[in-house]
């Protein structure tokens, strides 16, 4: 007697379902994901009690006869593959699963009306059991009633989350097709309360585009994303990144989107993660909206039942179009910092966080210096090195006048000019319209690591030999990385070479740097090779250790500036990319608008 038996249907559709249907909100995706394949212009989701009680998906499409709503509920039966060529993939469904496979473990009814009948038919299946069609009373278009999700699989139910997490599940999902999809009204409702009102954003423009995005990932995305639009090879992508200072703690506000189609790919999220190299704060991640078109050949979308990954034929390329893309992107708008830095700041400044009641501030230290000389990144007046300059000892506070007058041939530009420094750290300048707060360390650091990167572009960072060549102690595996990359640091400017088991001798040191401390930023440098030579590519490590160097090489906290070099900082920050934020991702500057300052003492 053989002992290999064939499964019966209802259990082979239950195996195929645990493939499809994992929880609640891989329901509402296939049955979202259905409704757009059919045309719709409006879906309506709601789901009650996180998806366990029902889920409920009606849409305007297409819809479907008795002898279609039949055959939909049958496995690998499809509309979506009428040559039956998976190499050629447009529809975000094709594999002819998801409605038998959510029949199978649960209570469902599809209502369906095509525009050209009459009247509408309706289907069950519970539990696998397929009902016949009956006539039913509908406007045109498809509704899909599930209930008593997992009830035919019961032990399914065990490994569902909270109600709250399940359906921040299907909100997550809502969201990016959402997303895809702006052209087709959306909204979301949970037991009986909405939670997404997405309306018709019709046309191909990114206009239409950022709109729909707005209303899914709130204003805050509107006001501190800039446009991405790239193309090459016959691959583009569009959408929108935000601005490094506008970050979040995790990927979840990373959006990809490939041929129409949500997907979480490691391949593309690293792709991300390098574009911003140089710019995000540590253990932050950017918030992205992308989506990338290529031929239908290149990318394999039958990777896994629930269609989440895909295979490109070409990653390299794509990676290659990503990072580009962005990092252009970023660098064209990096003059900026994000809106939410100055709301976070004005709302600490609330009267009712102050220690003293009815008193916003103390009195800060301020200072306006004479005029001084420096040749700054572009040329301007400011001190590159922290060394000393005649007067800089000078001791004592000054209040800023009153209104301080503009000086004669200088216009003011996007930053203002400046007025104040107080606590010898930060930068105060009068703007048309409100005033700006400059960390002066974070800014110079960002305007010296531009400026070596430009240097290494053309003929190489200039360097300057020392009279005395310095030696730096070090542990032999420290001195041993040192010279091993000594090459590339010659290329920053850094000419050094190992000096026995356990030391170095730096010779040369770019000219940029000024009076730096050399054996802290070879210290440093040896730190920063130790974790970065496993972890990243060539380009990137040598944009660490670039800016790594050009930390120590900026003006200090603590070092008073003279007004003309407060003002040649400002104006190198509007010639510089990537000036809103310093090489550690954080921001260089914050703008209060005058409106904003006058509610703070309620003139508003």
């Amino acid at each position: 007697m053989s002992v290999i038996r064939r499964l019966n249907e209802t259990t082979v559709n239950r195996i195929a379902a645990g493939e499809v249907i994992e929880r609640p909100s891989s329901v509402v995706k296939e049955l979202v994901e259905n409704a757009i394949d059919a045309g719709a212009r409006r879906i309506d989701i709601d789901v009650n009690g996180g998806g366990r009680e029902s889920i409920v998906v009606a849409d305007d499409g297409a819809g479907m006869d008795a002898e279609d709503l039949s055959l939909s509920v049958e496995r690998h039966a499809t509309s979506k593959l009428p040559d039956d060529d998976l190499t050629d993939i447009e529809t975000l469904g094709f594999r002819g699963e998801a409605l038998p496979s959510i029949g199978a473990v649960s209570r469902m009814r599809i209502v369906s009306r095509r525009h050209d009948e009459p009247t509408g038919f309706i289907i069950t299946v519970e539990g696998g059991r397929v009902g016949a069609p009956a006539p039913a009373a509908r406007n045109p278009g498809t509704t899909v009633d599930v209930r008593d999700l997992f009830f035919a699989t019961p032990a399914r139910l065990k490994f569902l989350k909270s109600e709250r997490a399940e359906n921040a599940a299907v909100a997550d999902v809502v969201k990016r097709l959402a997303m895809v999809r702006h052209d087709i009204a959306m909204t979301l409702t949970f037991n009986a309360r909405k939670s997404l009102v997405a309306r018709s954003e019709p046309g191909d423009g990114m206009e239409r585009r950022l709109a729909r995005l707005a209303t899914v990932l709130g204003n805050d995305f509107r006001q501190n994303a800039v446009p991405v639009d790239s193309e090459r090879d016959g691959i583009r992508m569009t959408g929108f990144a935000g601005l490094p200072t506008f970050n979040r703690a995790n990927t979840q506000g990373q959006f990809l989107f490939v041929n129409g189609r949500p997907v979480r790919d490691r391949l593309l999220l690293g792709a991300v993660k390098g574009a911003y190299q140089g710019v995000l704060a540590p253990q932050r991640y950017p918030v992205v909206a992308l989506f990338i078109d290529l031929p239908a050949a290149a990318v394999d979308v039958n990777v896994h039942p629930a269609k989440a990954e895909v295979r490109l034929r070409d990653n390299r390329q794509v990676r290659g179009l990503v990072v580009s893309a962005i990092h252009r992107a970023i660098e064209q708008h990096g003059r900026r910092t994000s809106t939410t830095v100055s709301r976070d700041a004005l709302e600490a400044m609330r009267p009712g966080d102050s220690p003293f009641p009815g008193r916003l501030f103390d009195h800060a230290q301020a200072t306006l210096t004479p005029q001084a000389a420096w040749r700054g990144p572009s040329g301007g007046s400011f001190p590159g090195s922290g060394s000393r300059q005649e007067g800089d000892s000078a001791s004592g506070t000054h209040p800023p006048p009153a209104v301080a007058p503009v000086p004669e041939g200088i216009e003011p530009g996007p930053l203002g000019l400046a007025r104040a420094q107080f606590h010898d750290t930060y930068v105060i300048a009068q703007t048309g319209d409100g005033i700006v707060i400059v960390d002066q360390h974070a800014a110079h650091e960002r305007l010296v690591l531009e400026r070596m990167k430009a240097e290494m572009a053309q003929e190489g960072v200039t360097r300057q030999v020392l009279l005395l060549p310095e030696v730096v102690e070090l542990d032999e595996a420290a001195a041993s990385r040192l010279a091993e990359r000594c090459d590339e640091l010659k290329q920053m400017g850094l000419v050094l070479e190992q000096f026995g088991p356990g030391a170095v001798v730096v010779r040369e040191v770019p000219v940029i740097l000024g009076d730096v401390d050399i054996a802290g930023l070879v210290r440093d440098l040896a730190d920063e090779l130790a974790e970065s030579d496993q972890a990243m590519a060539l380009s990137a490590q040598i944009e660490h250790v670039c800016s790594t160097m050009a930390c120590h090489g900026s003006v200090r906290a603590g070092r008073k500036l003279r007004e003309a070099e407060m003002n040649a900082l400002l104006r190198d920050m509007e010639s510089t990319p990537n000036s809103g934020q310093c090489n550690h991702g954080r921001p260089t500057f914050i703008e209060f608008k005058l409106a904003d300052i006058e509610r703070l003492f309620g003139r508003r």
